[in-house]
């Protein structure tokens, strides 16, 4: 978590954002934690360029129409991700296709890659930075230890940036 919370600290404090991107639970765990980085988590402090991919249904939609479920986030991360952002891709299994394509997206455009996940880490755990992964097979114990790690890790960038 460490590492993590220094990745996305230093991006930041050097003009760069954070995508974060997650299917179901693990798309609220997304949009929690940038809301968490645009409007306030602990500290009264400008607001950080953050951004969730899953939030904008006409996007994901045409995307998913378009190219297949498996690029809407990859899409996006082309269209928005540069060298020096961070992206959080989360996941209980994984395993997600789309978070996978993602995260190789996001590696290409030489972008730190950040794994939540769980169980084994899957098909994403080779693709990431940094990889918090948590041991458990049940989704609901591993979406509690993710919206656990949101919180540390928003609060690590607060402390991080200034």
């Amino acid at each position: 978590m460490e590492q993590a919370g220094r990745a996305a600290s230093r991006a930041i404090r050097t003009g760069h954002k954070v995508l974060a991107a997650g299917n179901g639970g693990s798309a609220a765990d997304a949009q929690h934690f940038v809301g968490e980085l645009v409007g306030r988590f602990l500290r009264e402090r400008a607001a950080l360029p953050a951004v969730s991919l899953c939030t904008d249904p006409s996007t994901v939609t045409s995307i998913g129409n378009d190219y297949g479920y498996e690029q809407v986030f990859a899409r996006q991360v082309q269209g928005l991700g540069a060298a020096g952002d961070v992206f959080l891709g989360i996941s209980t299994s994984g395993r997600s296709p789309n978070i996978v394509c993602a995260m190789r997206e996001a590696r290409k455009r030489g972008m730190t890659v950040i794994g939540l996940l769980g169980g084994d880490g899957g098909a994403a755990l080779p693709l990431c930075d940094i990889a918090l992964v948590v041991p458990a097979d049940k989704a609901a114990r591993i979406q509690e230890v993710h919206t656990f790690v949101v919180h540390i890790l928003c609060e690590m960038i607060e402390r991080g940036i200034q």
